[in-house]
């Protein structure tokens, strides 16, 4: 039963942990949260967020997207902060 318990924990924390993008990309803008309207250019994605999610722990990807975490933040919004 110990171990069980061990095995639980351990995978909680790995799911909670995983989506790279989400917990170590900043803050999420408005411009990744939405989804560009037609014929607006389409959002670019941080690539190593992505191979990193898919190598450690797929379904962390699916969190990334979710929250919009993967697509990199709008370019004059990382210029206007510098």
């Amino acid at each position: 039963m110990k171990n069980v318990i061990k095995f639980v924990a351990i995978a909680l924390v790995a799911v909670s942990v995983s989506s790279c993008a989400t917990v170590f990309g900043g803050p999420i803008t408005d411009y990744q949260r939405t989804r560009p309207a037609a014929g607006e250019p389409q959002r670019e994605i941080r690539v190593g967020a992505l191979v990193a999610d898919l190598l450690l722990f797929w379904p962390g990807a699916v969190i990334d997207f979710a929250t919009g975490a993967i697509y990199k933040p709008h370019p004059s919004a990382t210029a206007a902060n510098k």
